[in-house]
């Protein structure tokens, strides 16, 4: 079982994980730094799943306008805190 503390120390490595679902794949190449490699894993899809990590995404990049559009899509509340945090928060909830 892959545990957040693997799932974190992974992010050293040139590719990701094989077993990783496409919403923790994107937010390990979010970690790595590319975001668009991360945007365009889950850019087409259009579970609640999917659209809660693309929220986070356009968090990051300050697009407030679309990051709401997206949390509404996946029925979450806006996250208040931390880039990280969230981040955190989203791999743990992809994690099982």
């Amino acid at each position: 079982m892959l545990t957040f503390e693997k799932f974190s120390s992974s992010t050293v490595l040139a590719v990701p994980p094989s077993e990783l679902s496409i919403w923790l794949e994107s937010l390990w190449w979010d970690k790595k730094g590319d975001w668009q490699k991360a945007h365009d894993l889950i850019d087409h899809l259009q579970d609640s799943k999917s659209a809660h990590v693309h929220a986070y995404l356009h968090r990051k990049e300050k697009d407030l306008w679309n990051a709401r559009y997206w949390y509404n899509r996946a029925k979450k509340p806006e996250f208040i805190g931390s880039l990280d945090d969230e981040w955190e928060q989203l791999v743990r909830i992809h994690l099982f």
